[in-house]
């Protein structure tokens, strides 16, 4: 029997989880580096604790302070946590990908933030793609196609506009791949998912 995929969080449980900037900082800290981790600078098992009005959190043996924020998008930008946390969100829910003027409405900043908070996060995801070939012998991938930004008219393989075509692929329980093609049309997916995908048998 099949494990049942879990289901996806609501807008309301998104909101009852992440309600303030403090909350979104501690849950960056524990999912980056745990509720203990060694110091890197006196080298003993610590608990990281936060300093006041400053995104980091200070070892409780030497006072080593870590930056959770620190090689992500939201490294030095005046924008609070919980916005970004919210857009991230919409990446997660939102099939057909999120245009930066729905974020500007949504949240009431300018578009310019709005762009540049997209674009941040569009970059780092594509950064931790794996450029490892996926799937082999009793392996399973997954592969979906999304439409981003700009506008369409007609949703074919031939559609006319200036989206950008966007396919992802990922092995069940691991890494995941995401691609820009040119065109919606088979020969065109054929050739992506043959080039990134090895076969269930040789």
């Amino acid at each position: 029997m099949g494990m049942s995929k879990p289901k996806a969080i609501t807008l309301r449980q998104f909101q009852e989880r992440f309600p303030t900037d403090e909350l979104c900082l501690d849950h960056l800290m524990r999912t980056r580096f745990g509720i203990e981790h060694e110091c890197d600078k006196c080298g003993r098992m610590a608990k990281f604790h936060r300093v006041t009005n400053r995104r980091s959190y200070a070892c409780h043996w030497c006072g080593h302070q870590v930056f959770p924020t620190a090689g992500t998008p939201f490294e030095a930008t005046r924008t609070p946590l919980r916005d970004w946390y919210f857009v991230i969100f919409m990446f997660c829910t939102t099939r057909n990908g999120v245009a930066a003027k729905k974020v500007e409405r949504d949240l009431g900043v300018t578009y310019k933030t709005a762009w540049r908070m997209c674009h941040k996060i569009r970059e780092y995801m594509a950064s931790l793609d794996s450029d490892d070939p996926l799937g082999g012998p009793g392996s399973t991938v997954e592969v979906d196609e999304t439409l981003v930004g700009g506008s369409v008219s007609g949703m074919g393989s031939g559609y006319k506009g200036n989206k950008t075509c966007v396919v992802g692929m990922q092995e069940r329980g691991g890494e995941l791949i995401t691609r820009v093609v040119s065109a919606r049309h088979k020969a065109a997916m054929q050739g992506l998912i043959l080039g990134h995908v090895l076969p269930a048998r040789r």
